[in-house]
């Protein structure tokens, strides 16, 4: 692979087009038709990062500055700094204890008339539950990509290309999904300072384009994203049949495990006696928004379960690099130790 990207490359230097051209819109046209292969209206807009996908998606429902977005307590920063680069506020809820994504029977307690969106976030690759409102909802798929079938149930859908995603690209990168041809078109709009031709800004917006380079980068590793989903998957449910008594997050056929993520009530133990037996760790999150400094201002209810979730979750490796042999090293010894 890393010859014919330096391939690629050359011809995007040669070409003199670095932003916007021939591998941006190709990779738009591929992701989309990965997504849904037989969808004939969804639309992937590439753009800069996770985080500006969400923005330019809040963006394009209609969020503004003092505007509120219901989100789950238990996520990436980036969900919730999205909603306050906008000038609007994100409002937490809890999650449902066995999946930790939100809870869609809190999302009427939250709402106010402030209320503008939801946000619902499929986290470690797990597809989460819609809530039913007639609120916008803005799905944050940056780790989901090939979770979600029906992009037509909501807005617009974030998703992240940061080097250790699923898909994961050269450098930071994008994409806003959605099957609403004028949020597509004002999405373009955004993401290059609100021009609708040369020097003619019909919109405030920045800078949020996606390179060339990264285009190109996307584009050879979408082709083997399904191969890599299906070894995600397969790595994670021999974890989970090795060792039934670690309380894990729900499964789900559709789940793209960007991360295998289980709950040790004892993490500190839980981890050391991994550790001891070679198996590294990591910890996605151990803060709930409720409990991060620049945002617990933001708490309007406590979050419980987000918080518990926080401070028990535990990552085992679970990536397609993966060889057999390891995989099966971290499966026995899963085994062996108490959660």
């Amino acid at each position: 692979m890393a010859a014919e990207f330096a391939t690629l490359v050359t011809g995007i230097v040669q070409s003199g087009s670095r932003l916007l051209g021939e591998h941006t819109v190709a990779f738009e046209h591929e992701f989309g038709a990965w997504l849904e292969p037989s969808s004939a209206t969804l639309e992937a807009v590439a753009v800069s990062s996770g985080a500006s996908a969400l923005q330019l998606a809040l963006v394009g429902v209609g969020v503004g500055p003092g505007d509120e977005v219901i989100l789950p307590a238990f996520t990436a920063v980036p969900t919730a700094a999205a909603v306050c680069a906008l000038g609007a506020v994100p409002v937490p809820v809890d999650v449902v204890e066995g999946t930790a994504c939100l809870d869609p029977a809190l999302v009427d307690a939250a709402r106010t008339p402030r209320t503008r969106a939801v946000i619902v976030v499929h986290l470690y690759g797990l597809p989460a539950t819609l809530p039913i409102t007639d609120l916008p909802i803005v799905e944050d798929a940056a780790q989901a990509h090939g979770a979600i079938c029906d992009h037509g149930r909501s807005a617009a859908t974030a998703y992240s290309f940061y080097p250790t995603k699923n898909l994961g690209g050269i450098g930071d990168g994008g994409a806003v999904a959605t099957t609403e041809p004028a949020l597509a078109a004002r999405i373009r709009r955004l993401r290059a300072h609100g021009m609708t031709e040369m020097y003619v800004h019909t919109e405030i917006s920045q800078n949020f384009r996606m390179s060339e380079v990264e285009a190109a980068w996307l584009r050879l590793n979408l082709a083997t994203l399904t191969a890599d989903n299906a070894r995600r998957h397969a790595i994670a449910q021999r974890y989970r049949n090795a060792a039934p008594h670690l309380a894990w997050q729900d499964s789900d056929p559709a789940h793209v495990y960007h991360l295998a993520v289980l709950r040790a009530p004892d993490r500190p133990a839980f981890r050391a006696a991994l550790a001891e037996a070679g198996v590294a760790t990591a910890v996605q999150y151990p803060l709930a928004l409720t409990q991060q400094p620049a945002y617990e201002q933001f708490t309007v209810a406590p979050c419980p379960v987000a918080e518990a979730w926080a401070s028990e979750c535990v990552s085992v490796p679970c990536f397609p690099e993966l060889s057999d042999a390891e995989v099966e090293f971290v499966a026995e010894t899963l085994a062996t130790v108490d959660g």
